[in-house]
């Protein structure tokens, strides 16, 4: 497949591994890599030293282009950059602030830069601060996302319409016929996270990975907009964050209640009661753990049967 995503990114198939916390190390960044698509290192869980490595062994495992997904957050944010830059990292995604900050710097060394945003808004600011490419992730996503909860059905074909740089889908894709479904609507490519915790070399602990194969329907849910707006399972921490908004509970409250490493605790150390499970929606339609290579290749298959059942009599009217 070629088209200017492909070509800007110099891939095979414009199919990106989200960056995600505590599942995106080397392992599975290199494999994807390796299968064709992007693959990105989930920098967001990563202390400098711990991405140094991580970089390196990626590098060591792929020879296509990889990247590293960077919250612009992140509290020694500067020293990860300085990593990035001295390995030569092709691609960045930023996310969860404003890309003006390190688009150019990143530019400057010769470094892709992609931008995630949840709003149309955002997207035109992206394209404005000069990055090369945007990421609209509707609210079905896993983790982190926008508070307005706009779908990735209506918020793809918003953004292809006003902006002049290629545009990736995400939220809720896990298959060949949902990027299709996104592609039809104006995107260039997709990002895909959640299927790619059910993989073999998602650094995610089993007990997480099989816990997403059993969510169904309705299994997750948004949360938690007064601090970051989060989808998680509905596990025995959320029960409590639903208590706690019953009682009315503050803002302070609840950043007490959340605590720090939660995330870590769920889905890198497998708590399955007191941790945060972040996953998508689209969790209800995994039921199988595979290698990211089985996971791309049924993904591109599903999607070229897929248009070619659109040029049957079922579309012709």
């Amino acid at each position: 497949m070629k088209n200017k995503l492909t070509t800007l990114l110099n891939i095979q198939y414009p199919i990106i591994q989200a960056g995600m916390i505590w599942c995106s190390g080397w392992e599975l960044a290199s494999s994807v890599s390796n299968a064709g698509g992007l693959g990105i290192l989930g920098a967001g869980s990563m202390y400098p030293e711990v991405l140094d490595s991580q970089i390196q062994k990626c590098k060591e495992n792929t020879s296509n282009p990889f990247g590293v997904n960077l919250p612009l957050l992140y509290p020694d944010i500067d020293k990860h950059i300085e990593t990035i830059i001295k390995h030569n990292v092709p691609v960045v995604i930023t996310s969860a602030g404003n890309p003006k900050i390190w688009t150019s710097k990143l530019k400057s060394e010769g470094i892709i830069v992609l931008h995630v945003v949840s709003s149309l808004k955002f997207a035109l600011k992206a394209q404005e601060a000069g990055v090369d490419a945007v990421i609209a992730e509707g609210f079905e996503a896993g983790g982190h996302n926008g508070k307005d909860e706009t779908t990735t059905l209506c918020l793809i074909p918003k953004v292809a319409k006003e902006i002049q740089i290629p545009l990736i889908a995400a939220g809720g894709i896990a298959t060949g016929r949902a990027m299709l479904a996104v592609m039809n609507l104006g995107a260039d490519g997709v990002q895909i996270g959640s299927r790619f915790i059910a993989s073999k070399e998602s650094s995610a602990h089993e007990s997480f990975k099989n816990s997403v194969l059993n969510t169904d329907e309705g299994g997750t849910m948004l949360t938690l907009k007064e601090l970051t707006p989060v989808r998680l399972i509905k596990n025995a921490f959320y029960q409590k964050l639903e208590k706690a908004y019953e009682d009315e509970a503050t803002q302070e409250q609840l950043t007490k209640l959340l605590g720090k490493g939660r995330a870590k605790k769920g889905m890198f150390e497998g708590d399955l009661v007191e941790g945060e499970l972040e996953v998508g929606q689209v969790a209800s339609l995994i039921t199988e753990i595979k290698t990211a290579a089985e996971i791309i290749h049924e993904i591109i298959n599903e999607f070229k049967i897929a248009i070619q059942e659109q040029n049957t009599e079922k579309f012709n009217f």
